[in-house]
């Protein structure tokens, strides 16, 4: 299969330049279940996008910083093309950012977290498992698009997943090493209230689910069961 990657990370810090960017983490993660697929990156956040989509067998979506409530015109730009994969019935990943574009491009709102953030390993229900995943967001999906279903479940975050049509979300970050998230949690910690971070340094005690959540990914993307 022949994956597009549409790359939303906006952060380009000093810290974001030391780790392997969005368009190499989720190829990575993915091959871990699929070796033979070939993937192919969008830097959508610098307005560079698919020409068509003729050629591509599914689409991913990363998480980034940006809001989805941004009036970037790259973001609109996004919308646009996630309803035009929705009609062509393209399939779809979305993770974090990419899972509350889908929701607002179809729309469902996007709002603030009333609880404040959600940060570090969470347990997520996913139908009959629960799947160990990385967090780190504040804002999350308030309202669902006419005729989507929710399919995941976390502390704080009762519309952590969803699908409609040949599309499926995720709020969290299967695409992160524990490494990284280790390391995330320590980048943010002066900029995030004390609480939040101990209790994200606590809460890394064992790793993601990774493979787990890819493989579900992947069954989506090849019209099976996830």
């Amino acid at each position: 299969m022949h994956i597009a990657v549409l790359v939303t990370n906006t952060d380009e810090s000093a810290f974001a330049q030391a780790w392997p960017k969005d368009g190499e983490k989720f190829p990575a993660m993915m091959r871990k279940v699929r070796p033979n697929w070939r993937f192919t990156s969008y830097q959508v956040k610098d307005g560079v996008f698919p020409k068509s989509l003729d050629g591509i067998d599914g689409v991913m979506i990363t998480g980034s910083p940006a809001s989805v409530n941004s009036d970037a015109p790259w973001v609109a730009q996004l919308f646009e093309l996630i309803r035009e994969i929705y009609a062509a019935e393209v399939p779809l990943v979305g993770a974090c950012f990419g899972h509350q574009a889908v929701a607002k491009a179809l729309g469902g709102l996007v709002s603030r977290n009333p609880g404040g953030w959600v940060h570090g390993l969470v347990d997520v229900e996913m139908g009959a498992d629960v799947l160990p995943l990385y967090a780190s967001h504040i804002e999350q999906v308030s309202r669902l698009p006419k005729g989507a279903e929710v399919i995941a479940r976390g502390p704080g975050c009762p519309v952590g997943g969803f699908q409609i049509g040949r599309i499926m979300t995720t709020q969290y970050h299967p695409e992160m090493e524990p490494e990284f998230m280790a390391a995330l949690v320590e980048e943010l910690a002066a900029d995030l209230p004390q609480e939040v971070t101990q209790a994200a340094r606590a809460s890394l005690v064992k790793p993601a689910d990774m493979v787990g959540m890819a493989e579900r990914f992947a069954l989506f993307l090849e019209g099976k069961s996830a």
